[in-house]
């Protein structure tokens, strides 16, 4: 068990320079910012914080390996997000529906909600004032290095039998988040994408909007050998920053991943309203390669409140009838066949 804590540990070293490299040039300007002490001495990050951005983990591949996209590419993109808001807020869903026609057996979220209801704000992401197309700095083309037998497919992601409701998720319920295909990395969602922090001496809280979820992180301790929901996270500190390491991840949050999934991640407060969040996920058994990068959270406007999804919640039933809607089409199909004659 020594062993593999110092291996780990290693390994943690190494991530945490490598991501620090990766965020260098974006804040090598000016002196650090110095952030604010709580009463235990340690630097605060308590508060409410948001993570909503039009950025996405992976870089689309029209960018190649060009993290930095030109204004011309932002007015583009912030400029379709400011359409589908008029839009919404018009409350005219047509303007946008030849995007959401979608193959027979596909699966687009996107086009599961009206535009009212999205929260991933109207920008994209800066980090140290920089904008970003993809969270992921490496690989250089900024997309997840999977294996070809971990690809993910649309069973993976839910799709599939929709016939029953023993068919169906349980984030169809409301009851654990949609968004555990790595595990505890934050990664924002369409909505819900606020995130409480507490400290004290012995540990780190970071509650979860998406869906109300309580990950602990314990200080200055040591892995246990127990499969925790979100993974076993201990930390330190290391001048203004967390650092985060987190194995043991529970079976049922492991997603397309596999036991040997490892994540270090790095908190720093950089301004006031800022946190610089750096990762770095290996396992082998999942990529061909480790890969890892960096965004900003920014302070949240007012509290975070109880994540209320289960309540008015027409998912099941809407998924059901559409089930039922497509068997009575098979019926009426069926129907209007001509019958079989003996020859």
């Amino acid at each position: 068990m020594m062993a593999k804590t110092s291996g780990i540990a290693a390994c943690a070293l190494a991530s945490a320079m490598l991501i620090a490299a990766s965020a260098a040039p974006a804040y090598a300007a000016g002196a650090p910012y110095k952030a604010p002490r709580n009463g235990f001495g340690q630097p605060d990050l308590s508060g409410t914080w948001s993570n909503e951005t039009l950025t996405r983990m992976e870089r689309q591949p029209q960018y190649g390996d060009r993290i930095v996209p030109t204004p011309e590419e932002i007015a583009a993109v912030e400029g379709l997000q400011a359409k589908k808001v008029e839009v919404g807020k018009s409350g005219v869903n047509d303007t946008f529906r030849a995007e959401c026609e979608t193959p027979a057996g596909a699966f687009n979220i996107q086009c599961a909600y009206d535009q009212a209801f999205f929260d991933d704000t109207s920008t994209m992401m800066r980090v140290g004032g920089q904008p970003r197309n993809s969270f992921i700095t490496y690989p250089a083309n900024g997309r997840i290095p999977r294996r070809p037998d971990k690809m993910p497919t649309g069973n993976a992601f839910g799709v599939g039998n929709t016939d029953n409701p023993e068919n169906r998720g349980l984030p169809d319920r409301c009851l654990v988040g949609q968004n555990i295909s790595t595990g505890a990395l934050l990664n924002p969602t369409i909505y819900n994408n606020t995130y409480l922090f507490q400290q004290n001496k012995d540990a780190v809280v970071i509650v979860v909007e998406m869906s109300h979820d309580a990950r602990t992180v314990r200080l200055n301790a040591k892995h246990d050998n127990i499969p925790r929901w979100f993974g076993d996270s201990v930390g330190h500190w290391e001048g203004d920053t967390l650092v985060v390491d987190t194995i043991n991840f529970h079976p049922l949050q492991l997603g397309l991943n596999t036991p040997q999934l490892h994540l270090v991640e790095r908190f720093t407060r950089v301004g006031p309203q800022r946190i610089l969040y750096q990762f770095r996920v290996e396992d082998p058994g999942a990529y061909t390669a480790p890969w890892g990068g960096e965004y900003e959270f920014h302070a949240a406007k007012g509290l975070q409140y109880e994540y209320a999804c289960h309540e008015g919640n027409h998912a099941m039933s809407g998924i059901l009838a559409g089930a039922r809607q497509e068997e009575e089409k098979a019926r009426a199909g069926a129907a209007l066949q001509p019958a079989k004659t003996g020859g």
